[in-house]
Formats: structure tokens, sequence, C-alpha cells
């Protein structure tokens, strides 16, 4: 090995030993997170006939983004209609730059998730997605929009959230409402509902 050669091996051995992130000091590598010790609250047996039941929406967003919309009672409608007592709810969206997630709906608190997922991907930053000059996969010719940061904010949250429903309705905590983010420009967006469980007994 040449001495080049060498003091380049041990200028990446240091760089890589630089990059690694610190331990914080509560942490021992050693222990694994503990098994949860849970109190049973109560369980429940629906029986009945089987259904599944999916509806789908079309819903129109606003600037600016990222931008949520409560489609929290959309979906309960859905379960009322479907008469399951017991099962699930599935909300998804059709797309790739509109996710849908569970959150508390209180408007400093989604100022907060907004200026996050812009400070994880910036729209102002550069993205090969949105080089049209190399891309040749999955243009939609002049709708094509740089939205790359849309794209790597949903990657973030997901494109549906699945809830159980117990007595005829979705099981929400206090603050939790279903919620659909709007990351690009304002569109025309598709919604579903997907409703798969028990009805009434028979």
């Amino acid at each position: 090995m040449t001495a080049q050669s060498e003091h380049v091996q041990v200028h990446s051995i240091m760089s890589t030993q630089s990059m690694q992130p610190l331990v914080p000091a509560h942490v021992d590598a050693h222990i694994l997170a503990p098994a949860v010790e849970a109190e049973a609250l109560e369980c429940r047996v629906a029986s009945g006939a089987s259904v599944a039941v999916c509806e789908r929406f079309r819903a129109r967003t606003q600037a600016p983004s990222p931008g949520f919309y409560d489609v929290t009672d959309l979906a309960r409608a859905v379960v009322a209609r479907s008469s399951v007592v017991g099962g699930q709810v599935v909300v998804s969206t059709s797309h790739t730059t509109c996710a849908v997630i569970v959150q508390e709906n209180e408007p400093l608190l989604l100022a907060d998730l907004a200026a996050r997922l812009c400070r994880f991907a910036a729209a102002e930053e550069t993205y090969l997605h949105n080089r049209f000059d190399i891309r040749v996969i999955n243009l939609d010719g002049p709708n094509e929009r740089a939205n790359g940061h849309s794209h790597c904010q949903h990657a973030l949250l997901g494109v549906s959230v699945a809830l159980p429903i117990t007595d005829g309705d979705i099981v929400l905590g206090r603050w939790q409402r279903i919620l659909l983010v709007e990351l690009d420009a304002p569109r025309t967006r598709e919604i579903s509902v997907q409703v798969t469980g028990i009805t009434s007994s028979l």
C-alpha cells in the first residue's frame, strides 16, 4: 500500500466515523424495548352476516399546501350505511401526492405539521423528478407538474389508514380525526372508504 492510498483509507475511515450519530445517554444498546403490560378493557364478539362495502368520492382541494381536510364524518357515514356493527374501515386515496392520516384537527398543530413536512422536502429544493429534460417515465403531458417535494412528503405519511369499528361506529380517541392531506396544488382527489365486517346479529 502506497503512502497516498494509506492516507486516503485513513481519511475515509475518519470521515465515516465522524458521521456516525451519537447514542443518547439513556439508550443501552444491549436492552430491547420492553413488552407492554396491558390491562384488558373489554372483548366484543359480533355475529351476523359478513359484508364488504366500498364507496368512492371525489373532492376538490384548495391552496395552500400542505393542506388538511377532515374526512371523519364522511367515513362514519359510509360505516352507518353499511350496517356493519363490528369490523374495520380503511380510508385511502388513489394518489402519490395526497395522503391520509389520523391526527388531531387543531389549527396550530396542523401548521406545525405542514412546516415540518416542508422542512423535510421543500418545494424550492432540487428534485430529479422535476427534470423534464431527462425524465421519460409516468409523464402526464402538459399537465405534468414539478412536484418532487410532494412525493417525498407523501412517503412520510402514507396512502391509507385502517381503524376498528365497534357498535357500528369507528373507534377513535377523543382528539383523533381522519385527515386527507393535500401535498400538491389544488386539484380533484379521489377518496375510497371500504368497510368490512359483520352486520347486526341474525
